[in-house]
């Protein structure tokens, strides 16, 4: 059984989900690909940590379904011996004017990102050991507050009182509890639908002046997860290169 650290990320499919798998991998842990329905993206993530030399296996789980998390879980306890990390990047973005959205996509929408960031939240606090760490993912939108976003900035500002509620509630376990607001990131579901007048206003906005990458949020998260950042705790990470 390995004595290593062990890492459970979900949305580990693409995106930032996957850039903050591969980079655990990289720094040591074994790590759990969690997905929803993207199998081959969450195996290129598993072959390319084992390519380097890790350790990581995929595991399909909706997150808003309690019994395929907990699989989930029970996975990572008995291929790695335990679970030390979790990182929530699983969501769903749906974008409409508040007068025009659907509801059934809202209904649909609350209940990966709200409902998911629950039941995986709550599985972490009953299974993360001493000296572990939880993170969760907002969106810098809930400060910035772009139309078209109210139904996903709503769900995020959810997740952030979770969060910052089981930081509070794991008091003596000596788990460090965060979240991470990423501002606009260059990442598939972004870029989505955007042309290329939009994308370079969003770039332009940090005093950075670019977009994020996948890899400037998962430096964030390997810090969050780390010995280092295990002080930091509590917090709403804004990592969006200054934007406010």
């Amino acid at each position: 059984m390995s004595t290593s650290r062990v890492a459970i990320v979900t949305g580990g499919s693409r995106g930032i989900g996957a850039e903050v798998a591969r980079r655990l991998g990289a720094d040591g842990y074994s790590v759990v690909v969690g997905y929803a329905g993207r199998r081959e993206g969450a195996q290129e993530v598993v072959e390319a940590i084992e390519k380097s030399g890790g350790r990581a296996l995929a595991a399909q789980a909706d997150v808003a379904d309690e019994n395929t998390v907990s699989a989930m879980f029970d996975l990572a306890e008995s291929e790695f011996g335990g679970v030390d990390v979790v990182v929530h990047a699983a969501g769903r973005m749906d974008l409409a004017p508040i007068a025009e959205l659907d509801l059934d996509v809202l209904d649909a929408q609350h209940r990966t990102n709200i409902r998911g960031t629950f039941v995986v939240v709550q599985q972490a606090a009953r299974r993360l050991r001493s000296g572990g760490s939880l993170i969760t993912f907002s969106t810098s939108v809930v400060g910035l507050a772009f139309p078209g976003y109210a139904a996903y900035a709503a769900s995020k500002g959810a997740v952030e009182a979770i969060t910052l509620i089981v930081a509070r509630e794991l008091r003596g376990r000596n788990i460090n509890v965060n979240t991470i607001a990423p501002g606009p990131t260059a990442t598939e579901l972004f870029l989505d639908g955007k042309d290329e007048e939009t994308i370079a206003r969003l770039a332009s906005q940090p005093p950075l002046e670019r977009l994020g990458t996948p890899a400037d949020i998962a430096g964030a998260a390997a810090f969050l997860a780390s010995p280092a950042g295990h002080w930091t705790n509590g917090q709403v990470i804004r990592v969006n290169g200054g934007i406010i």
